[in-house]
């Protein structure tokens, strides 16, 4: 088993010489048979080994044994030790989480504290092979993800150093067999022997039954392993790339858009891993459990509708609408529909909810109109101007059109999404006919009149 879980480590690189090394041990026999392996190597690679321990108050004074059990083989190999005690009842009733969980947390809490505080380069696990084949094969029956199918890694960032799991390599019989050759007596967690946990059902139902037809089934599920997690990380990192070029990201308020064909003409591969992408950056790294497969596929479904304007509720009150050949995604405030009225003095300046600003002044030139400027003759409108958002019944006429025209129809035909109607500023006089549909319509053109005065409007966005 040495030269196995050494040709490992190096293989891996995952321990330098002079490091120091944090060990977690919880007094079974993977955690101590890792420590007395890594002591081993205290030497020869001159490193610094602590190990340490938590009880998380689960089984009364049996895991006060333990941690204390841990303590006395630290004292007798001359290995640093720090343990600690933790209230994972109380935790998890204060944060509402699941009893394994809310002993994942602050076990790892302490565990990073204690990373910070010795500067240390590792945090080394005791997980072996035969665990990398359970979670593989419990993903495999229970995720419909190829990107979640990958177990448990060999290495990874944490803490300002790394996890690294040397025992990955071996089963968990080869760990019982050193045990013994080394005279370390461990403590047993009765628990582990029951099928009622899933995982437990796994190591004692199925996997005798795997084993039997692939004894190494450890190296292959390991390999295996090593394969999803380096296609996985390619993957990744061309979705990434996919995101930076596609996706438009606003952050406040937080919106996700992005074109429905430049989306499409990436690998489907990359278009699901963008998706994911997309709600890790909508949902701050926190996605709801609620979400599933289910929602992918209807984010899918959503892009291939042929309906101009559909649109789908997520948890946390997301919203994805297609608008046309756009998809955005964005959260439904309270605020959004309320309607707003601002009255506009010339010359005078409105700052709107969303951060927007109008100004109006009087000119006697007329400048070269754009998408954000509008000018009128101050002879023909009635002041004071009002600036505010759609009304039931609002009709717009302008030059060239016989009658007039439903703003309702004027967005569609602009194809503005849903969401934004509701709250696009309007621009009317004081007898309520609509002036300017800002960025979509203008009432009548004016023409220059010598010695005439006229009233500019300049729409600025915010960025509040």
């Amino acid at each position: 088993m040495n030269e196995v879980v050494e040709s490992f480590i190096h293989k891996h690189q995952l321990l330098s010489p002079e490091s120091t090394v944090l060990v977690a041990v919880s007094g079974g026999p993977d955690s101590l048979a890792l420590l007395h392996f890594l002591n081993r190597m205290q030497k020869q690679w001159r490193l610094r080994i602590v190990a340490l321990s938590v009880d998380h108050g689960l089984r009364g004074e049996e895991s006060v044994e333990d941690l204390h059990y841990v303590e006395n083989i630290c004292r007798k190999w001359n290995i640093e030790f720090v343990g600690t005690s933790i209230d994972v009842n109380e935790y998890k009733k204060k944060m509402h989480l699941g009893t394994q969980i809310a002993a994942r947390e602050l076990r790892y809490a302490f565990f990073a504290e204690k990373m910070q505080h010795f500067q240390a380069d590792y945090l080394a696990f005791g997980h072996h092979g035969d665990d990398q084949a359970e979670t593989m094969v419990m993903r495999m029956v229970r995720m419909a993800d190829s990107s979640s199918l990958a177990g448990i890694p060999v290495k990874r960032e944490f803490a300002g150093g790394f996890i690294i799991r040397p025992f990955l390599c071996v089963t968990k019989k080869a760990i019982e067999d050193y045990c013994k050759e080394n005279n370390i007596v461990p403590r047993l967690d009765p628990s582990n022997e029951t099928v009622d946990y899933t995982r437990n059902y796994f190591r004692h139902k199925v996997l005798p039954l795997l084993k039997e037809k692939n004894p190494n089934l450890h190296k292959t599920m390991q390999h295996l392993n090593e394969s999803l997690e380096m296609d996985e990380t390619f993957l990744q990192s061309e979705a990434k790339k996919m995101f930076e070029d596609v996706v438009i990201a606003e952050k406040k308020p937080i919106k996700v858009m992005f074109r429905i064909d430049q989306f499409q003409s990436r690998a489907s591969a990359l278009q699901r891993r963008a998706f994911h992408l997309i709600l890790n950056y909508l949902y701050h790294e926190d996605v709801p459990k609620d979400l599933s497969y289910v929602h992918e596929e209807q984010f899918f479904m959503l892009m291939n509708k042929e309906k101009g304007n559909v649109q789908i509720d997520f948890p946390r009150h997301l919203k994805v609408e297609k608008a046309y050949n756009k998809l955005i995604f964005y959260f439904q405030q309270k605020e959004e529909n309320e309607p707003f009225h601002e009255v506009l003095a010339v010359p005078g300046e409105v700052l709107l909810p969303n951060g927007d600003t109008i100004r109006a002044t009087y000119t006697n030139e007329v400048a070269i109109q754009n998408e954000h400027t509008y000018i009128c003759l101050a002879s023909q409108v009635v002041l004071p101007l009002h600036i505010r958002n759609r009304q039931d019944g609002d009709r717009m006429t302008w030059n060239g059109l016989n009658g007039s025209k439903k703003l309702k129809d004027i967005f569609i035909d602009a194809k503005v999404p849903l969401h934004d109607r509701n709250r696009w500023p309007v621009v009317t006089d004081n007898n309520g006919d609509i002036l300017w549909l800002i960025g979509i319509k203008k009432r009548d053109s004016i023409p220059k009149q010598k010695h005439s005065l006229y009233i500019q409007l300049n729409y600025q966005q915010g960025k509040l």
